[in-house]
């Protein structure tokens, strides 16, 4: 049997408005942690995580970006070259949900690469302030073809099965990962 590791290298950007949660997602994959007053991203953030499944080496580089509409003529220069986007709007603002197409929209004019699309509603710990259904969302990650997942970086819920089956689906729709 062959213990050789095959490795795996994702860019992976976030992007969404001011306040959803970006940078809270980042630091419970990360490191585990959640502290409930961040500041606000300037301009962008950068960590790398490596993980090891199955004889497989996987690096991961996380842009955080910055949601602040001063901060969005900078954004296509961090997510050039994603493998992986992922979309997060707040479960409990509408504003955050409603400019999800938005991003989508800026996505397709800049992007050129295959690249997969997640749209993530953050903040699952306060779903009893929901102001987007999970039908909702689902319709509309369904209508750009972006797969769809809810999350809650305070409490852990899907943050690492995020990462995790964001690489499963990007590995198995594209050939063009680097080796």
């Amino acid at each position: 049997m062959d213990s050789k590791t095959n490795d795996f290298e994702f860019k992976i950007c976030l992007l969404g408005d001011s306040g959803v949660g970006k940078s809270s997602i980042v630091q419970r994959f990360v490191h585990n942690t959640f502290t409930s007053c961040n500041e606000n991203t300037i301009g962008a953030s950068f960590v790398t995580k490596t993980l090891f499944i199955q004889n497989e080496k996987y690096k991961l580089n996380i842009w955080d970006t910055a949601g602040q509409e001063r901060y969005k003529a900078l954004t296509p220069m961090y997510y050039r070259g994603a493998n992986i986007c992922i979309i997060v709007y707040d479960v409990t603002l509408r504003k955050s949900f409603e400019s999800v197409k938005t991003w989508i929209q800026e996505l397709k004019n800049y992007l050129f690469e295959k690249c997969l699309i997640c749209v993530v509603g953050n903040k699952l710990d306060l779903v009893d302030r929901r102001a987007i259904s999970l039908n909702e969302a689902k319709e509309c990650a369904d209508s750009v073809d972006a797969y769809f997942m809810e999350t809650s970086a305070k409490d852990s819920h899907n943050i690492n099965e995020l990462f995790l089956n964001s690489k499963k689906i990007f590995k198995v729709s594209s050939d063009d990962v680097q080796h």
